[in-house]
């Protein structure tokens, strides 16, 4: 059964709702990236592999998951409590099944504040300039995904930033694989945690900022 990368910097009021939801069998890796609000030890408690990440960077705590996983399809969620680890077999199943190399979730909004207008629009128009680069039919970064590992290292990916969800489909779209979407749900994120990204205007900026440089290379 897969593993699940969730990378972590203080989701303490998310990650035991998120835990919980885990499918039977599949293994969370909490990445945590130096979190101060007690989120590994909350991770450990509930059962979780907990794997320290110094480097800072979104990328960093991604690849440091992905490095500790073991099983042969791995995925990656979000531990903000936005999205559902009980739809993962959406993402995975396909993968599993031979049916494709990589799945991304597009995150369909549940209801009203769960992805801000300007956080939307970016996405929209990296989806444009990703289309272009690799000629998928692509409308979404989805932060839910799942490949097989041995693959994904493979792919020698080297963005440690907001970069590093992007460099994983181009370079999967240089190498041929079979990428697809499935839809998945995007709520709100759990009261008491902060985002990264999306939830700011800065956040979504350096994003936006790391995503190109990944697309100009």
């Amino acid at each position: 059964m897969p593993d699940v990368v969730l990378p972590c910097l203080d989701e303490a009021g998310a990650l035991p709702w998120v835990l919980s939801r885990l499918p039977d069998g599949y293994r969370a890796i909490v990445a945590d990236n130096g979190s101060t609000d007690g989120s590994p030890q909350i991770a450990a408690d509930a059962g979780a592999l907990v794997v320290h990440v110094p480097e800072r960077g979104f990328g960093a705590a991604a690849h440091g998951g992905l490095d500790a996983a073991t099983a042969d399809v791995v995925c990656f969620c979000d531990a903000d409590g936005s999205m559902d680890p009980a739809q993962l077999p959406r993402v995975a199943d396909p993968v599993l099944a031979g049916e494709a190399d990589l799945v991304l979730g597009r995150r369909r909004p549940t209801g009203r504040g769960a992805w801000p207008l300007h956080a939307r629009v970016a996405n929209t128009a990296l989806a444009v300039l990703l289309r272009r680069r690799t000629g998928l039919a692509l409308h979404d970064l989805g932060p839910m995904r799942a490949a097989r590992r041995e693959a994904l290292l493979g792919l020698d990916l080297g963005d440690r930033r907001f970069g590093y969800p992007l460099e994983m489909v181009t370079r999967a779209s240089d190498a041929g694989w079979r990428i697809r979407e499935v839809d998945v749900d995007y709520a709100p994120r759990a009261e008491g945690t902060r985002s990264k990204v999306t939830g700011t205007l800065l956040g979504t900026y350096r994003a936006v900022r790391d995503m190109r440089r990944v697309l100009a290379r």
